[in-house]
């Protein structure tokens, strides 16, 4: 009879060798395999699988490895495709905000534009001087000399004008006399805001009152025949003061004061 050396080194050959470890972790992993893929699985009792080997020499790890790298990378692509979708809602958001801000700004700034051109417009119409009848003409000069003149000369120039004409402020100024002025008959008389004066008589009505102030253009009455006329016209003067005798030529002053005639 033959035996075998008490070291254990010489292992049994042929039909009765036992099944290496490898094989039998690797027939272990298919059967596990079998099993879940027919749902047999969850009938083995937990203790059959604890003696078997490490879960890491059975061949699965790999597979479920992959696995959580695949969900690893879907769950990265998922996060960069949400940050990327942020920064560009983000960045949208930050292009719109700016459009909004150009169009305020611009609509801003035609604003003040407006409102600079209409405050210089509005500077330049009260430093304005107007006719004070318009479309009419002068019918009798200053300084002509005759009789009907008390001081023997015209203190200022007559406008054509039919009687309930209306007489404008040649320009800016404050009413300083409105009312019955005795040979002037109804008048008017404003200190412009240059610090002359002028003076509209023979009105046959006043609509401003003393202390108003008036505008280039603006109504100040309606020409008629009151005082000492001999039909209905415009009496209109040039002042250095508010008093009679210190007339200046009228004509001439309109002029200088851009006022064609």
């Amino acid at each position: 009879m033959a035996f075998t050396c008490a070291t254990g080194k010489n292992r049994p050959t042929g039909k009765h060798r036992r099944p290496s470890r490898f094989e039998r972790t690797t027939a272990r992993a298919a059967g596990v395999a079998a099993l879940t893929a027919t749902g047999v699985m969850g009938t083995l009792a937990a203790p059959a699988l604890a003696a078997e080997p490490a879960a890491e020499q059975t061949g699965l790890i790999p597979v479920i490895s992959v696995d959580n790298s695949i969900a690893d990378q879907i769950d990265a692509q998922a996060d960069a495709q949400e940050q990327a979708a942020k920064e560009a809602a983000a960045a949208k958001k930050a292009a719109e905000d700016a459009a909004r801000k150009k169009a305020a700004e611009k609509a801003k700034k035609e604003r003040e534009a407006r409102e600079r051109a209409a405050r210089e417009a509005e500077r330049k119409r009260l430093l304005s001087y107007v006719a004070p009848i318009s479309g009419s003409y002068v019918s009798t000069g200053y300084k002509a000399g005759g009789a009907v003149w008390s001081s023997g000369s015209h203190t200022g120039v007559d406008f054509h004008a039919a009687s309930g004409t209306s007489v404008h402020a040649v320009g800016s100024g404050t009413v300083v006399e409105a009312g019955w002025g005795g040979a002037y008959g109804n008048q008017v008389v404003i200190k412009m805001n240059d610090g002359t004066y002028t003076q509209y008589g023979h009105l046959s009505s006043v609509g401003v009152s003393v202390g108003q102030t008036v505008t280039p253009g603006q109504q100040i009455g309606l020409s008629g025949a009151t005082g000492n006329v001999t039909g209905a016209h415009l009496h209109f003067e040039a002042r250095t003061t508010a008093e009679y005798g210190s007339d200046i030529d009228p004509v001439a002053y309109l002029r200088s004061h851009g006022v064609n005639l």
